[in-house]
């Protein structure tokens, strides 16, 4: 993205011819993964035609926005302007966005081209991405599996090389978890840094949006683009220093940090698989050798913090307001959820919440005595399509939880957090790590990551979809 975005400035690529090779890869192609659920081919054109006529005009293409004619499609979860959104769900099927979400505002004034919406499960609560409304986004390393979720469509589409990067969002790991599947590198920002106005609540503080992209600059570059607070905003994060950006931390060395690693699941039952175990073992000795210190992190978090998350899934499900008269338009797990949610009371509720701020308020001080935290992204290898969603309601958000048992942990304390996707199995399958860090450590986080990017390169590995 960031190399597309240079050549466009010196008149190298044209946004046009730019925007026409995705528009025909998605054609070709997406049948194959189910990356979009809407293509908004006419308007992309027209955009990029009228960025291809800014350069030419341009008398110094340097003062052109960062990403001008750069294609970034937008998750179905969020509003655009004129375009219809579904949010994975039969029962939105003529919802037309009135607004742009602010995040699509900062993209637009990045100068970026807007392919389409990339689909999402329904309401984004499952971490996988099939619905009544389009096909199940897959994995390009393997059709056969998902692409998680809950910004599956995203990651499909970057990895098919279906746009260079993409625009996510991540409530319990749905952009790290898609981000691992898919072999990508993804950033859950701290809570608060980009906003989600003007229509989206952030009451619980759990979901921010984010960048999905196959190289950390790329992702720092959109990082970059995308975040600011708005008034209204209930959280904001510790601002850059002056003069920094993010993209900046992409080419900086991190120095020698201080890591904790940690293997244990909080979710009771969760069996980490030994693929994970060993990308996350692998890891560790990779951040040794390049000299920084790994050590143990105790145990912080454990079970009776889950019914509490699974409390909050469900009073969360209930946001989406949605006509009774299309209520059994709903899939079974999003109405099983929006049940349990209806069933929460008010003290309830706010019980759990004082629970976990408790939890964190005596978690922070031993987390913060680190630079940043290792575990795996996931603990299973990209699960078949049809894994989740071809069970019951309550198998169905068991088997999630014991799929992903160490993202949501930062959702609740709000603490950046990225996938590293640094290994495949003998399958060919993509294997992430995580690594988590300080509050407003996201630059941090993205030095690092470029370090480990620059020790044991990944985005010139592609899937045999790349080349068709």
């Amino acid at each position: 993205m960031v190399e597309q975005a240079a050549a466009i400035r010196a008149r190298d690529l044209s946004p046009v011819e730019l925007t026409d090779h995705y528009l025909d890869r998605i054609e070709r192609l997406d049948a194959q993964v189910g990356a979009y659920v809407t293509v908004t081919a006419e308007a992309a054109r027209d955009q990029a035609a009228r960025a291809a006529e800014r350069v030419l005009r341009c008398a110094d293409p340097v003062t052109l926005p960062p990403l001008h004619g750069v294609p970034v499609p937008i998750k179905d979860l969020n509003m655009v302007r004129g375009v219809r959104m579904m949010l994975g769900s039969a029962a939105f099927d003529d919802l037309v966005g009135f607004a742009d979400d602010t995040v699509v505002v900062r993209l637009r004034e990045a100068g970026t081209v807007l392919l389409g919406k990339t689909a999402t499960p329904e309401f984004g609560l499952p971490c996988y991405t099939e619905t009544d409304v389009s096909p199940p986004a897959r994995t390009p390393w393997d059709l056969t599996r998902s692409a998680g979720g809950s910004s599956g469509g995203a990651a499909a589409a970057v990895a098919a090389g279906l746009a260079p990067a993409a625009q996510g969002s991540d409530g319990g790991g749905s952009i790290r978890i898609p981000s691992s599947v898919c072999g990508l590198f993804g950033i859950k920002p701290t809570r608060g840094r980009i906003s989600h106005g003007p229509i989206n609540p952030d009451l619980f503080g759990l979901a921010t949006n984010g960048p999905i992209a196959r190289t950390v600059r790329d992702a720092a570059a959109l990082l970059d683009a995308m975040h600011g607070p708005e008034p209204g905003d209930l959280y904001t994060a510790p601002p850059l220093p002056p003069g920094e950006t993010f993209a900046g931390y992409a080419g900086r060395d991190p120095g020698r940090l201080r890591i904790a690693r940690t293997i244990t699941p909080a979710v009771p039952g969760a069996e980490v698989h030994p693929d994970c175990v060993a990308a996350y073992e692998k890891t560790s000795v990779l951040l040794e050798e390049l000299g920084h210190e790994v050590v143990e992190l105790p145990v912080l978090f454990g079970p009776e913090l889950v019914p509490d998350f699974e409390l909050l899934w469900g009073v969360m499900a209930t946001l989406t307001p949605v006509d009774p008269a299309r209520g059994d338009r709903l899939l079974p797990l999003t109405r099983w959820l929006r049940e349990r949610g209806h069933a929460v009371t008010g003290p309830e509720l706010l019980m759990a919440q004082a629970r976990f701020q408790a939890a964190m308020r005596a978690a922070f001080p031993v987390m913060n005595g680190f630079d940043a935290i290792l575990s795996p992204t996931l603990a299973q290898p990209p699960m078949p399509v049809g894994h989740f969603h071809d069970a019951e309601p309550a198998e169905n958000f068991h088997r999630q939880t014991r799929f992903t048992p160490f993202c949501a942990v930062y959702n609740v304390s709000g603490q950046p957090a990225v996938n590293v996707p640094l290994h495949w199995n003998a399958d060919g399958l993509p294997i992430g790590v995580m690594l988590a860090g300080r509050l407003g450590g996201e630059g941090t986080l993205i030095s690092l990551s470029a370090q480990l990017e620059a020790a044991h390169p990944w985005h010139d590995r592609r899937p045999p979809i790349w080349d068709a």
